[in-house]
């Protein structure tokens, strides 16, 4: 698997960002490339201890049996649930949550120690593979979706 890390594999994420336009559309799913940004956006800076979420307490033992077996499938599920932090009604300015997106997902070029989240609100205790399985796929999965 690339690895969120590698400045290379890192780069070929930003470059498909970079290949998308406010006129991109969505293979499924409801959001619009704009709300897509900042989706995957706010989900990174959670890495980064810098976007909390309120998980209830049902939630927090559900995310972390369910770990093991969704970081180990090779792609993420179309229209998987996603948490009520993570959804948008509004639109945002493209080039603004683009240009977020790529500036904090070059972050993790700095290597592991970039990210200071240790327990994710809903999956647990997250080491740096977990932290860039879930970072890769979830990436990957979204891009794809607009068919980047």
């Amino acid at each position: 698997m690339k690895s969120i890390f590698n400045k290379a594999d890192n780069q070929e994420i930003i470059n498909r960002i970079h290949s998308l336009s406010p006129e991109s559309q969505a293979l499924w799913g409801k959001m619009s490339v704009d709300q897509m940004l900042k989706h995957i956006n706010d989900a990174v800076l959670v890495s980064f201890n810098e976007k909390p979420l309120k998980v209830p307490f049902v939630f927090k033992i559900l995310g972390r049996l369910m770990k093991g077996s969704v970081l180990k499938k090779p792609e993420f599920a179309k229209n998987s649930p996603t948490a009520k932090e993570f959804k948008y009604a509004e639109n945002f300015e493209f080039e603004t949550v683009k240009n977020e997106l790529i500036t904090n997902f070059s972050r993790f070029q700095q290597g592991e120690q970039a990210i200071t989240c240790k327990n994710h609100p809903f999956w647990g205790k997250m080491n740096a593979e977990d932290w860039n399985n879930l970072q890769w796929k979830h990436v990957d999965h979204h891009l794809r979706q607009f068919g980047v």
